[in-house]
């Protein structure tokens, strides 16, 4: 029986914020346990479930995963990444590793160092040079040359929300058999195309994505193609790798890959003015005036995206101007319903309103971390809910509570989580299909959220997602770079790097 060593490392880094995420912010599985950790939307699954459904002994090692935040403690990530290479020797003892398989982000940067995948990468192809090495990745990664020359082959999410990761991980599962079984020869070529796009611009739902993914499924259905991917990059991370990257896998033939590669670069290059936002959207005091005209129509809940502090895109969610327009606005407190608001990170005053269930208190909230966007704020309230360890969608566990003040109902945050789905405000007792507004800190809504909304809106909050990348303070992206720069040529073909393999 071939045996398969397989890591996780998911986390998207937003260098425009100033929290450092360490070990409290991350889940961290470790070697076998992750076989009771198996999520149905999840890469690692999709790699398991499908090399073992072939017969093969998968040798798990460690898996840590977090909400998108700040850049990584080196200390931490050195631990992970230290017990991944201990675990993969050890195993290696007791019986030869056959292939390696990962689930990786593909943006995850490490404060003092950079770039975290492809070092981890070097380490294992430093223990195992002959043996494939293949990775999943997020759609978001950025590529970089570290990355490319230690991994025989990568393969990207398609979809944006990224309802494809079970499926992402079964192909990187799937390319793994192919070399074992088939004699499958992987060579890479990748592109670079120089530009920074917010994914709220480039849901696979709406063109231009849509051409460009049905271009990318029609490329791995010709002979020869393993994968092919569009990376799409992380632009609230200013580092200089950061842009949109093409990455094609053929068996055996270069030339292929090359060919493909260039000619996505082309294709998406073309469309670079045509990305734009799909959801409806408006400056922030603009959004808010139209929530409320919309709740005049009765078509119920109204949803409102804090976007410019999505703690999905790694902002450090404890910005309150835009909860504090809210919370001002003398129109809040003439709606049937409190307004649900999702939330603010803040570990101090989330456990200020323990044991304190139907007590009116004073609290100061926010600008915890981000001091500089942002102020807190200091109001007087009840609290309506707390809740113990709370966790879902594999997110760290942390106390929530619900704070009422002024019309708004606000979830507190004792842990760094995403506001992606409907049940945590259910859990906290409150319904949002009962809600007139809800407003989460999201760019464009989860699936989940989606499947609530009547309306969605968008609001181009501050933060440090901002989602007009013009007025970023970027010092390290390579110029030129689009949108940043638009007079200027790109010729794909001198932005080609191959790897024989």
């Amino acid at each position: 029986m071939k045996r398969i060593l397989i890591a996780g490392m998911h986390h998207e880094s937003n260098s425009f914020n100033p929290i450092i995420a360490g070990e409290k912010d991350f889940k961290v599985i470790h070697g076998e346990d992750i076989f009771n950790n198996l999520r149905e939307n999840d890469s690692t699954t999709g790699i398991i479930k499908t090399l073992q459904g072939a017969g093969y002994e998968v040798i798990p090692t460690v898996f840590a995963r977090a909400v998108p935040n700040g850049e990584v403690d080196y200390d931490f990530y050195m631990k992970i990444k230290e017990e991944i290479i201990e675990r993969a020797k050890a195993a290696e003892k007791e019986a030869p590793i056959d292939a390696i398989t990962l689930a990786l982000h593909g943006s995850m940067r490490v404060d003092k160092q950079g770039e975290a995948e492809g070092y981890l990468l070097e380490d294992l192809r430093g223990i195992f040079p002959r043996i494939p090495i293949i990775s999943s990745l997020d759609m978001h990664t950025t590529m970089t040359e570290r990355m490319h020359n230690n991994c025989d082959g990568f393969v990207g999410y398609k979809c944006a929300p990224h309802t494809d990761c079970f499926e992402t991980g079964e192909h990187a599962a799937r390319m793994t058999i192919d070399v074992l079984e088939n004699k499958a020869k992987p060579k890479s070529a990748w592109v670079k195309v120089p530009i920074l796009i917010a994914g709220e611009q480039s849901q696979t739902s709406v063109e231009p994505m849509v051409e460009l993914i049905n271009e990318l499924r029609q490329c791995e259905e010709k002979e020869g193609i393993m994968a092919a991917s569009y990376l799409m990059g992380f632009p609230w991370a200013d580092n200089e790798d950061s842009s949109i990257a093409v990455y094609v896998v053929a068996n055996d033939d270069l030339k292929l890959a090359e060919k493909e590669a260039v000619r996505l670069a082309e294709l998406i290059w073309s469309k670079k003015h045509d990305f734009h936002f799909h959801t409806e959207t408006y400056n922030d005091k603009e959004a808010l005036d139209v929530a409320f005209e919309a709740v005049k129509e009765g078509k119920l809940p109204i949803y409102l995206s804090d976007s410019g502090d999505n703690p999905t895109a790694g902002s450090s969610s404890d910005c309150t101007d835009f909860l504090n327009l809210i919370m001002r606005d003398e129109r809040t407190n003439n709606l049937r319903k409190p307004v649900i608001y999702g939330g603010i990170y803040d570990p101090i005053a989330t456990k200020e309103c323990e044991g304190k269930v139907g007590k009116e208190v004073t609290l100061t909230f926010g600008a915890k971390f981000d001091t500089i966007t942002t102020s807190p704020i200091t109001a007087r309230g009840t609290v309506k809910a707390y809740i113990k360890d709370w966790s879902r969608e594999g997110m760290v566990k942390g106390d929530l509570a619900l704070f009422n003040s002024q019309g708004v109902d606000i979830v507190l945050a004792e842990a760094h989580v995403g506001y992606i789905v409907p049940e945590m405000f259910t859990d906290l007792g409150v319904d949002p299909r009962d809600a007139e507004i809800v407003v989460c800190k999201l760019g464009y809504l989860t699936h989940q959220h989606e499947e609530v909304a009547k309306r969605s809106i968008m609001a181009l909050t501050k933060g440090s997602t901002n989602e007009d990348l013009k007025t970023l303070d970027y010092k390290l992206v390579k110029r030129p770079i689009f949108p940043l720069d638009d007079d200027f040529k790109y010729n794909a073909l001198e932005n080609l790097i191959a790897k024989e393999g």
